[in-house]
């Protein structure tokens, strides 16, 4: 699993002696009436399969202290020195991401072919679930998309704290689609039925046909409600189309909804492959109202659909492909691998050329491959999701593993979108983040050496929906960026936990590193949700970076919240 990868290795030299607090919370440990010294051994991994840096895993061996060594030494991890000590023995994990970019935007899972919806006041992507392919003497291979069932989905109010939703079980046995091999190119749409919102998920099955799943939340769970494809080749004039994937969605001001999809290149059709199509959605957001039409002229037409409306103006978006010459390069005035745009005054077309609106990732990161784009307008600006492969190169992978990016977009007068570039900075944070209200775990701008995983029976079914920090080790930690204190200062922090581990999490600004304001004890809270609260040693005002630093294993985090 991605987890194991992405973590750090973590090694500690000697052994520390302490009472109550074990790294992993063995059986053993938690069985004992009264608080015994325990002796902490940090062991070296193995090498990695994927490089020669040490796996990711920290084995942490528990066992009773001698008596003399009782006698002799009787620690304490009980007052915020002890606990202050104990983090500065502990390495931190390195962080994929460095603290002043924004791109990718998580790290925690591969995510590609982003989609964009804005919903009460929130950013949704979602996100083809890539995940790495190993051979059968564990060496990573490249990636083929053939293990891909999963949609990650994410959140953000900020555009640079994300809330991790899970990864939508979409396709396979255990997936709302049972019956598909595999879930692509995701695109969402919203419409309010019968006084309700509901949500729709639409994929591609491989490159043999359109999904839709059905939802109460942007989050799912999701539901089958058709149980076979929405679009075929058998649907008409679809027998052709040379890859029936990467659908996008437009609802436009009237209420109907329009579905575009398609891509491919016919033998000897790379100029005018032919392959786009896009068709009338029924009412119900599940059904066709009419056949699907092709959408002509779509110079060096490669994949990745896209639609937006801008200024009364409707902007089909795709990939060129590899076929582009230089004679048609300046005939155009794009490249291969490069997001097209092109205009129409009808949602259905004809359209008209427009020019380039993202390079091919490679031009912009150093390594090639497909390119896969969505637009989207948050807050009165424009922005530009994509992918590229920032998070394989981070992880020593080369397979053509993508994680997805976001960049301010700028737009022409008349609407036409103009050319943006790829950059490691990402979007701007356009609001801060309120530390006064519950906030979830899973929402992070950094993070390392942690995993997250679903929290309640519904969650673990779908996949998706509430979701727990887990799988962390010593010196994993999670951030958040432009939280704002406020004047007067926070004076408690309460955090929302299980397991049944043993630990403690510092509460740090501005750098994880840096001391703790706050240290929660973790003491085997249980299955159940626990409450801890902590009086600060500080009273931070103004706005800050915080970081969550953990020590121990064997716990979840749900989430936190300060208060004055």
């Amino acid at each position: 699993m991605i987890r194991k990868i992405a973590k750090t290795a973590f090694f500690m030299t000697g052994i520390l002696v302490l009472a109550g607090f074990g790294g992993c919370g063995s059986k053993e440990a938690q069985t004992m009436a009264t608080p015994t010294p325990v002796i902490i051994t940090a062991t070296p991994t193995p090498k990695s399969k994927v490089s020669d840096t040490p796996m990711p895993v920290l084995t942490v061996t528990l066992t009773p202290a001698p008596a003399e060594a009782e006698e002799k030494e009787k620690v304490s991890v009980k007052t915020n020195e002890d606990y202050e000590e104990m983090f500065k023995q502990i390495k931190l994990s390195e962080s994929i991401k460095p603290l002043m970019n924004n791109n990718p935007l998580m790290v925690q899972r591969f995510g590609a072919d982003p989609y964009a919806i804005v919903y009460d006041g929130r950013v949704y992507i979602y996100m083809t679930g890539d995940k790495p392919r190993f051979d059968s003497d564990g060496k990573p291979v490249e990636n083929d998309f053939s293990n891909i069932v999963d949609i990650n989905v994410i959140s953000s109010a900020d555009l640079v704290n994300w809330t991790d939703h899970g990864s939508i079980h979409a396709a396979s046995a255990y997936g709302a689609a049972y019956w598909a091999r595999n879930s692509w190119a995701p695109a969402v749409a919203y419409k309010n039925i019968d006084g309700q919102d509901k949500f729709f998920l639409y994929f591609a099955n491989n490159a043999n046909g359109i999904v839709v799943l059905e939802a109460d939340t942007p989050v799912g769970p999701f539901k089958d409600i058709l149980n076979k494809p929405l679009i075929t080749r058998k649907t008409p004039n679809c027998d052709t189309v040379t890859w029936l994937f990467d659908p996008a969605v437009l609802m436009d001001d009237d209420g109907q909804a329009y579905i575009y999809f398609g891509g491919g290149v016919p033998e000897g059709k790379a100029e005018n492959p032919g392959t786009a199509r896009v068709a009338r959605l029924g009412s119900d957001m599940i059904s066709l109202d009419g056949d699907p039409v092709t959408i002509e002229n779509v110079p060096y037409l490669f994949e990745d659909s896209g639609i937006n409306k801008i200024n009364g103006k409707y902007f089909y978006s795709y990939c060129s492909n590899f076929s582009v010459t230089a004679e048609s390069k300046k005939k155009y005035g794009f490249d291969q691998g490069q997001i097209i745009v092109m205009k129409s005054d009808d949602p259905m077309g004809p359209f008209e050329l427009c020019g380039t609106v993202l390079k091919a990732p490679g031009t912009y990161f150093g390594r090639y491959g497909n390119n896969h784009h969505c637009l989207f307008e948050f807050k009165d600006k424009w922005y530009i999701t994509y992918h590229a492969r920032l998070l394989e190169k981070a992880l020593g992978l080369d397979g053509q593993y993508r994680s997805t990016n976001i960049d301010e977009l700028s737009i022409a007068e008349d609407g036409t979108p103009l050319l943006t570039r790829g950059t490691l900075e990402g979007a701007k944070a356009v609001a801060v983040l309120d530390p006064y209200a519950e906030v979830p775990a899973v929402t992070m701008s950094h993070s390392s050496g942690i995993d997250t995983a679903p929290y309640g029976k519904t969650e673990k079914k779908s996949g998706s929906g509430t979701m727990l920090v887990s799988d962390m080790h010593d010196g994993s930690f999670v951030g958040v960026s432009n939280v704002d204190f406020g004047d007067g200062g926070a004076k408690t922090i309460t955090v929302k936990l299980r397991g049944s581990g043993n630990g403690a999490i510092k509460v740090a600004l501005d750098l994880p590193g840096s001391g703790g304001i706050a240290y929660v004890p973790v003491t085997a809270p249980g299955e159940e949700i626990a409450e801890a609260s902590i009086e600060l040693l500080s009273a931070p005002e103004g706005v800050h970076r915080v970081f969550f630093v953990f020590a121990g294993e064997d716990y979840e985090v749900l989430s936190w919240q300060f208060k004055k």
